[in-house]
């Protein structure tokens, strides 16, 4: 009998609902710090989140979620995500994710206000994560060498 693949669990749990619950190969996220990957094995250890793409790798494909921030804690193989927010790309709406981008844009532009500011910035971060991840398939599948 064949040796199962050793994978880690993915939990990513938001004030809404339990948004993903499965077991991946790898799985890379975006933390303020740069992104981390998490193999099988992988030591204990906790990292604050940033606005970013997460990266669900298996040997059938690779799923990307958006992350809105929050907290990731990783002990004994399973990885739980507790996120401000977290979207498919079918969750997406692109035209609203777009018009927000050239609305913070505009306002950056146009204000100095140092707390209009960094709100503009959050939402033209959201914006450009959204659109990012929008632009995926539910699944990519890698290409099969011949």
């Amino acid at each position: 009998m064949a040796e199962e693949t050793k994978q880690v669990r993915l939990r990513i749990i938001t004030p809404e609902e339990i948004k993903v619950d499965e077991r991946a190969a790898m799985i890379i996220m975006r933390c303020t710090t740069g992104d981390m990957g998490i193999l099988p094995g992988h030591e204990a250890r906790s990292a604050v989140l940033d606005y970013g793409v997460l990266r669900i790798l298996n040997p059938d494909g690779e799923r990307r979620i958006a992350v809105f921030g929050g907290l990731a804690e990783v002990r004994d193989d399973v990885v739980t995500v507790l996120a401000n927010a977290a979207e498919w790309p079918e969750d997406i709406d692109r035209a609203r994710a777009e018009a927000d981008r050239e609305l913070a844009e505009r306002r950056l532009q146009e204000t100095q206000d140092d707390l209009e500011v960094r709100s503009n910035q959050a939402v033209l971060r959201r914006s450009l994560v959204q659109i990012e991840v929008s632009s995926y398939p539910l699944l990519s599948v890698p290409v099969k060498k011949e």
